[in-house]
């Protein structure tokens, strides 16, 4: 028997839902329109890499979406629904972390106490009060969020303040508090900056451990070939909007080139 279009119809899986969307963003600076009606979408277990030349609205772009700016006008959506942010607490609070360029450590803190930064655990019972910190809880949950990614941290080297860290190890510690407390989706601006081959596909390898957590990625990066290696989508701004949205697997290096200096403008789907 052969199934009527309606039937048919029925069996068609629905697109998936974005973890978060944007549509028709746009962000002025006195003269300057870096962002003309820009779109975005990051959906759970991707790897959506942005990129973009210098001037392109790149960097606005990615302020707006972890919260850190606020837009002129448009829309931001989680998971279909509309959400206002307008600082980086806002954009926790809605389950979303940001790993920056800087990693935004404590360098005299322990990783620990880097991990726990601002959601500090204290004792509880007469203490409480007192907010004295639970250093040996702190101690403990850190270590499960590093062994669960595999990271070399030695308990001694976790001991001490992270400064004395190498840069690999430094940006490991960044990763691990962002995948320990993100809920929906973690941003990652320029993660290996100053790294080398090796402390570069361990990151990497920690960003696919984040995607495969169940995890939405997203990857801000110059290092197009390795952009290309890890990720699952590749969303392309040009003059303040979106112009390509390519699967990373199926595009070449000349190809993503050519879209961000101005060749033709590719839609997947």
């Amino acid at each position: 028997m052969v199934d009527s279009p309606t039937s048919r119809q029925e069996h068609v899986d629905p697109a998936p839902l974005a973890t978060l969307s944007a549509r028709g963003i746009t962000k002025r600076y006195g003269h300057v329109q870096a962002l003309q009606g820009a779109d975005f979408d990051a959906y759970r277990g991707e790897v959506t890499a942005l990129v973009g030349d210098n001037g392109a609205g790149k960097s606005t772009l990615v302020k707006i979406l972890s919260g850190t700016l606020r837009a002129d006008g448009g829309t931001l959506l989680m998971e279909g629904r509309p959400v206002s942010m307008s600082s980086a607490a806002e954009a926790r609070a809605l389950g979303i972390e940001t790993v920056y360029q800087d990693l935004a450590v404590a360098p005299d803190l322990d990783t620990p106490a880097n991990m726990f930064l601002g959601r500090e655990i204290v004792r509880g019972g007469a203490l409480r009060p007192f907010g004295i910190l639970n250093k040996r809880q702190m101690r403990a949950e850190a270590q499960d969020v590093y062994s669960r990614l595999g990271l070399a941290i030695s308990p001694p080297q976790q001991a001490r303040p992270v400064a004395m860290l190498s840069g690999g190890q430094l940006q490991s510690v960044a990763i691990a508090r962002a995948a320990a407390w993100a809920r929906k989706i973690v941003f990652f601006d320029e993660p290996t900056a100053a790294l080398g081959h090796r402390q570069t596909a361990n990151v990497y390898d920690l960003i696919k451990q984040t995607r495969d957590s169940g995890m939405a990625v997203v990857l801000i990066s110059h290092d197009l070939p390795d952009v290309l290696e890890v990720a699952d989508r590749i969303q392309v701004v040009r003059h303040g909007r979106r112009v390509a949205n390519l699967p990373g697997s199926q595009t070449s290096l000349d190809e993503l080139i050519s879209t961000m200096m101005g060749g033709a403008i590719y839609e997947e789907g």
